[in-house]
């Protein structure tokens, strides 16, 4: 799939993989749409980005998906690839007590949001020719880590929905791509797990959109970049070995209280 004067929509496109997708996919020539919670972010996102377009919007809200595909698609009728980005990682110890909707956040976000995004716009990418949907897992779909068993969870989650997403729209005019990313440096790394993260080295979030970018357009349809190809390996070869040295990583911090931080 070449990704030059298309016109794609982003999820949580305000920072991290999604802002700087946004600002690489804008260079080559495409029009491209970011979405967001947070209306002061949207505001800046459009300093950083002029030629970006925003809107507000909410994932895990199906309500907000059905009112954003009808603005979108009123206004860029040729939208041809939808990229589900927008996602919530959270340090949480399930030892403590924690409220029964809270804990569940980010399976709403992070899994329903997806798969609600992609059932609403799906009739339409398919009128299109040469469509695609880019669904945003992780590393960690391949290995938990284990001090954040929900958001593993639900990028495992999204990996198995990839694969049976590509198998049902074959033979359609939509690509079903997934791309895992390492630990990548944007605020999320260096802010939620500052702790954990020291001396720790991750990938430059600029070299992970053009490697994925580069794969896309080879044809790749599982992107797996730098430590989330190892850890797909490692998950066949030796997936102890590896789940218990992800978990060392967190031992020093299972009775600090969990804190929030979201990627959109």
């Amino acid at each position: 799939m070449k990704l030059t004067q298309k016109t794609i929509l982003i999820t949580g496109g305000t920072s991290g993989i999604g802002l700087e997708l946004g600002r690489q996919l804008l260079a080559k020539g495409n029009t491209v749409i970011v979405t967001g919670r947070d209306a002061a972010k949207l505001f800046s996102t459009k300093d950083v980005l002029p030629g970006v377009h925003t809107v507000q919007s909410d994932v895990s809200d199906p309500d907000a998906i059905a009112a954003l595909h009808e603005s979108v698609l009123a206004k860029f009728p040729t939208l041809d690839v939808l990229v589900n980005n927008a996602g919530i990682m959270r340090n949480l110890n399930l030892n403590q007590s924690r409220d029964l909707r809270d804990v569940t956040r980010e399976i709403e976000t992070n899994l329903s949001g997806p798969v609600r995004m992609v059932q609403q716009f799906l009739p339409h990418l398919k009128s299109r020719q040469n469509a695609g949907i880019i669904n945003v897992s992780s590393g960690l779909a391949f290995i938990p880590f284990p001090l954040s068993p929900v958001y593993s969870a639900t990028k495992a989650a999204i990996h198995s929905f990839s694969q049976a997403l590509r198998i049902q729209l074959a033979g359609t005019s939509v690509t079903v791509i997934e791309l895992a990313p390492p630990a990548v440096e944007t605020p999320l790394f260096r802010g939620e797990f500052a702790e954990e993260a020291k001396g720790q080295t991750a990938m430059d979030v600029r070299t992970l959109v053009k490697k994925t970018i580069i794969a896309i357009e080879a044809g790749q349809l599982e992107i797996r970049p730098g430590l989330s190809n190892v850890l797909k390996a490692m998950s066949r070869i030796a997936p102890n070995f590896m789940l218990n040295q992800m978990a060392k990583m967190g031992k020093h911090k299972t009775q600090k209280p969990a804190n929030f931080a979201r990627n959109s």
